[in-house]
Formats: structure tokens, C-alpha cells, sequence
């Protein structure tokens, strides 16, 4: 059965009160909407909503590319805002365990990089002669003492476990990972290793997808891949110009001369610029 004239018009009007310059989808019956959230640092998040039929009855079921899920406080009386801020309101709570996550990036070497994403807790770190250490962290308390397994040839793994076991205690929370890690472990760790960026990347850091929409209006962008990678090494993230040029004016931080827009790396916050009118954007 097809949603009553009354469920679509109070579904448009909610998201009017979210704004629809945030809402990146939306499916024909209204059951199925995305919103982009930038968070207080600037990055970029995006939130998926599904809705039920006996909406606002049931709760709607919400997804996103974060650690953990808070459990959603409902009523009939809620709205799409109450989620919207719900989620604001989780971000806000994970930007230490990001933090964290991100000092990891920039002080160890972290395999397989880009293959981690926001909702990530663990992360593959070589510790050299062809031995690995898998982290684990605590999202909801990411500066406590992590999940810790060594992996490669036992000659070499040998003395961090005993280490490890010896030393754990002195983990401290007011040090980052990798000086606890360099501390317990009583060595100095290898630092992030260079990343390519010839190494494939499976869609844009903004829109999340692979390709640009086959559509006229887009020109010779229409379905094309990322075009640009974050020319930070600890970063590399790929992007389409197209999308940086949108998000970019989404944020009241980016300034414009002329045709040219100034702002951030959704990701690592290095300068970045996009022409008004051009498909191509580069760091400045």
C-alpha cells in the first residue's frame, strides 16, 4: 500500500526543518532519505534514514559510517530534526576516539590505509621485520589501554608480547597511541610509510560513490571517476572536483576570489581550491 497524501506531506515538511541543502537522497515514496552532516571540524558525514509506514509510530532505522549507533530516544512526537541532532550529537561524542584514530594514521605505519574508513576500530600496524601488530580501540573510551595482537615469525614477535605483558601498566591516558605504544614496547615504531596515489580508490570521500551520474547537465564530468587525490600524505583521499565544488559552498567558512573557492580537505583540513566553473580543483 502507497504512503497517504498525509505521510508525504509531513515528511517534506520535516525535512524542511532540516533544510533540504543537507538531504542527498530521497526514494519516490519517502521511505528512504540521506542527509550530509558536517560535523564542528568540517568533515563530512553521511546519514541514512529509513522510514516505516506507521511512521512516526515506529522509530526510524538510521545507519551511518561511525563506530557504534547511540540508541535513538522516540515518540510519536518526534521529527527528522530530533535525528538530525541525535546524530550531531553522537559526532560531536567521537571526535576524540577520531582524534585518536587519526594520530595513529600520522604516527604509525598503518597498512592498507585506505581500505579503513570512520566506522573503523582496528587497524594493522607493521612494526618492520615482517611484523604486525592489529589495534584495537575503544570508541567510547579511545585513549584507554587497546585490544593488542602481534602477528609474523615468532623470533620476531616474541619480545613485544613479553613486553607488552610486562608493560601494559604504564599505559598513560594523557599520551597519544604511538608514544604509549613506543613507551610499552620499548623501541621506536616505524612511521607512516608513503602511499601512492596511483593506488586505486573505490569512490569520492564526499558522495561516497564511484562514478558522477550519467546526466547531460554534468558535461564531459558525466560519469566520470574521482579526478583529484589530497595531495597530503597521510591522507590521499580521492574526490570528484564536482562534489568538492558543492561542499565547498555548503560551508560557511569557504571563501571566494573571483572564480576560484577556498576552503579545506573534508578529511585532513589541508588548503584546497576549486574553480566556480571548471571540473578540476587543486591545493594551494
Amino acid at each position: 500500500m502507497p504512503p497517504s497524501p498525509a505521510f508525504f506531506r509531513s515528511i517534506y515538511s520535516e525535512i524542511e526543518e532540516v533544510g533540504w541543502e543537507h538531504l542527498v537522497k530521497l526514494e519516490e515514496d519517502l521511505t528512504s532519505l540521506s542527509f550530509r552532516i558536517l560535523d564542528k571540524k568540517g568533515h563530512v558525514h553521511m546519514l541514512d534514514i529509513e522510514l516505516f509506514q506507521d511512521y512516526p509510530k515506529s522509530a526510524p532505522c538510521i545507519s551511518a559510517d561511525v563506530p557504534y549507533i547511540c540508541e535513538l530516544q522516540w515518540s510519536t512526537k518526534s521529527r527528522l530534526k530530533d535525528v538530525v541532532q541525535h546524530f550531531r550529537e553522537q559526532l560531536e561524542k567521537l571526535q576524540e576516539f577520531w582524534s585518536t584514530m587519526g594520530e595513529i594514521d600520522q604516527g604509525l605505519a598503518v597498512v592498507d590505509k585506505k581500505q579503513l574508513s570512520r566506522a573503523t576500530t582496528c587497524c594493522q600496524i607493521s612494526l618492520g621485520n615482517n611484523s604486525y601488530l592489529m589495534l584495537s580501540i575503544n570508541s567510547h573510551s579511545p585513549k584507554s589501554l587497546p585490544e593488542c595482537r602481534f602477528f609474523g615469525p615468532d623470533s620476531a614477535v616474541d619480545s613485544f608480547r613479553r613486553k607488552w605483558i610486562k608493560n601494559q601498566r604504564e599505559w598513560a591516558t594523557d599520551k597519544s597511541v604511538p608514544e604509549n605504544l613506543a613507551n610499552v614496547l620499548e623501541t621506536t615504531l616505524p612511521g607512516p610509510s608513503f602511499v601512492s596515489k596511483d593506488d586505486p580508490q573505490v569512490d569520492c570521500g564526499i558522495c561516497y560513490a564511484i562514478y558522477l551520474p550519467v546526466d547531460s547537465e554534468l558535461g564531459v564530468i558525466s560519469g566520470s571517476a574521482p579526478d583529484y587525490t589530497c595531495d597530503n600524505p597521510n591522507c590521499c583521499k580521492a574526490f570528484h572536483s564536482l562534489c568538492v565544488r558543492d561542499w565547498l559552498r555548503s560551508i560557511t567558512t569557504t571563501r571566494q576570489s573571483f572564480d576560484v573557492l577556498f576552503g579545506n580537505c573534508p578529511y585532513c583540513s589541508e588548503p584546497v581550491a576549486v574553480k566556480v566553473n571548471s571540473s578540476h580543483w587543486t591545493t594551494k
